[in-house]
């Protein structure tokens, strides 16, 4: 209960810096700001997603060799 309060709490913080005052009538007028981090951090995000991305296709693709190996390996034990 204590930490749903506290999330309610922050939420309303953080959206009380976001709203202009111009908008609402109150707030800290902080969207602009918000939209520039937004905007300059985006793009690090999106390289970072990227890298994961290519690293879990290599890694994929080494699983696919090894089990495909594994498969041709079968059949020639099971004959001896």
């Amino acid at each position: 209960m204590k930490s749903l309060i506290i999330g309610i709490i922050i939420l309303a913080a953080a959206v009380f810096a976001a709203l202009s005052p111009e908008f609402a009538g109150f707030g800290l007028g902080w969207w602009k700001d918000i939209l520039a981090f937004l905007r300059g951090g985006l793009p690090v995000i999106a390289v970072l997603i990227g890298l994961i991305a290519v690293f879990i296709g290599i890694a994929d693709m080494k699983d696919r060799a090894e089990a495909k190996k594994e498969q041709s390996e079968k059949p020639a034990e099971a004959g001896k």
